[in-house]
């Protein structure tokens, strides 16, 4: 469908916003002692995060240490790399330095992740991490590192706070402008019976057995479960489930 004028120049304003913030994330690391940044809208997309016309802005704008060739086009990046791994299980800025990782308060969380062979394999010294949750489950990150001996407590808590909140301005626009998140209709809001419904089917009940639960004709259980998906931006069962948990309408009265 052809966009508006409107459209267009709220579009093309969206994307010089992205660009200026991906070039204060760039900035902001070298300021700090972190001249190499990676960042990811979405780690389970396997395309990296790209400008407008689709360069990755690994290639044209963020510099990295010296990989054999894009580390970009490594589609088990996110699975191997245990900063990524931090980044999905703990969403506050996160440190690494001396072969562990932490954060600004005490925490069990970051303990179970082996990062002790890290500076061995690839030579950094220190990092910040970004994790970015975003609606609909998705999680983005960006992640500064050096190589260079550097006052990891100083830094972080001089520097943390800022990087972190760059880094979920530039992820959050980059992934509504890339299209990465789906529009839900009136925010997502779902009704007491779409809610019930899905309820019904996270516990495993079929259509069916939701039916004779609510006294609901199987085709009216199906409407229900629908419009509860398309609000919600899924396009599955499961990933309505899993949306309707997230966003708390599971734990919701109805």
């Amino acid at each position: 469908m052809k966009r508006s004028p409107d459209e267009e120049a709220l579009a093309s304003g969206s994307w010089d916003l992205i660009d200026s913030l991906a070039c204060a994330v760039r900035d902001i690391g070298r300021e700090a002692g972190f001249p190499f940044v990676a960042a990811q809208s979405d780690l389970g997309d396997p395309e990296p995060m790209s400008d407008r016309e689709g360069q990755p802005y690994a290639a044209k704008l963020f510099e990295w240490s010296d990989e054999p060739g894009p580390y970009w086009e490594d589609r088990r990046l996110a699975l191997k790399s245990t900063f990524l791994h931090a980044a999905r299980i703990f969403a506050e800025p996160i440190w690494y330095a001396d072969g562990r990782l932490g954060s600004w308060r005490p925490t069990a969380v970051l303990d179970q992740i082996d990062c002790s062979k890290v500076e061995a394999q690839f030579g950094f010294t220190a990092a910040i991490i970004a994790p970015v949750h975003l609606p609909a489950g998705r999680v983005g990150a960006v992640v500064w590192v050096t190589r260079e001996a550097i006052d990891i407590a100083d830094v972080f808590a001089r520097e943390a706070e800022r990087m972190f909140t760059l880094a979920i301005r530039l992820l959050a626009a980059h992934a509504e402008a890339a299209g990465k998140m789906r529009k839900p209709s009136i925010v997502g809001q779902l009704t007491s019976r779409e809610v019930q419904c899905v309820r019904w089917a996270a516990a495993g009940k079929t259509n069916t057995e939701i039916g004779i639960i609510l006294s609901l004709s199987v085709s009216t259980v199906r409407f229900h479960l629908r419009n509860a998906g398309a609000k919600l931006g899924a396009t599955t069962r499961s990933r309505t489930i899993q949306l309707a948990t997230g966003h708390g309408f599971l734990g919701a009265r109805t």
